[in-house]
């Protein structure tokens, strides 16, 4: 049954201001992690920076606190710069890596909620996410890091600075995971910046914005009129848009 009364600028204002925001880093951090051919990388420092927010509250830190902030970002920035020694030493081997990186702190995520009766439940947070919850203050504040992300980014270009790419994606995919969750972190980082692969550097970033907010647009509607779990359809939202703008240049082309 369509549930046209769920359609509340209330709660769909801040989820979709917050998928824009998260789109503006994502968007240039995605084109890095398909030309630099680790896909897998985001997933795995999302899964790390999830376990890393579970760790912090199984040991009693409240959820969106500075301690737990700085206990999740440490966490994904550990994971980070052993992938970018990876990529220097032992480049035949860094998606290896970064793969057994994901599967050893997604299990490790599962002993740690096994032990909290609220566990599952937190862990569901962490993967699917919950957007359609977060609130206007919550998208301020995802506003000023993506606003300050985005100028190290100017200041410190991730196309040419390695190690500003990895520091920079680990920020961001923390702060990133905590709003989404995982799965939509990895859709929002690669669909678009896959869609769009083929645009010039000059209009790719507008183009792959442009495209993910409306992706967005679309499973926020569609997860408030269906009724369904916002995080997965969003994902959905995107694979579908993304497929659909291939399929009309092609037949354009």
């Amino acid at each position: 049954m369509i549930e046209f009364d769920a359609l509340d600028i209330s709660i769909l204002g801040p989820a979709l201001v917050v998928g824009t925001l998260v789109l503006a880093t994502h968007v240039p951090l995605g084109r890095q992690v398909i030309q630099r051919g680790i896909i897998f990388i985001d997933l795995a420092i999302a899964q790390i920076a999830g376990l890393g927010v579970l760790a912090a509250m199984y040991f009693g830190f409240e959820i969106h606190s500075w301690p737990l902030q700085l206990f999740a970002i440490s966490s994904a920035l550990l994971a980070t710069l052993i992938f970018a020694w990876c990529e220097t030493h032992w480049p035949k081997y860094q998606e290896s890596i970064i793969g057994i990186s994901f599967i050893l702190a997604a299990t490790a995520a599962l002993m740690i909620v096994s032990k909290d009766p609220h566990g599952s439940k937190h862990l569901n947070e962490i993967l699917a996410g919950q957007i359609l919850w977060v609130t206007w203050d919550q998208a301020l504040i995802l506003a000023i890091a993506t606003g300050i992300l985005l100028i190290l980014m100017k200041l410190a270009p991730i196309n040419r600075h390695r190690i500003s790419f990895y520091v920079i994606f680990a920020v961001s995919i923390t702060i990133s995971v905590q709003f989404i969750g995982v799965y939509l972190v990895f859709a929002s980082l690669i669909i678009p910046a896959l869609a769009s692969i083929n645009y010039s550097d000059k209009s790719n970033h507008l183009y792959t914005w442009l495209l993910g907010v409306i992706a967005y647009l679309i499973g926020l509607i569609s997860s408030a009129l269906f009724d369904l779990p916002s995080g997965p359809t969003i994902v959905w939202a995107l694979a579908l848009t993304a497929l659909s703008q291939r399929l009309i240049t092609r037949r354009s082309s």
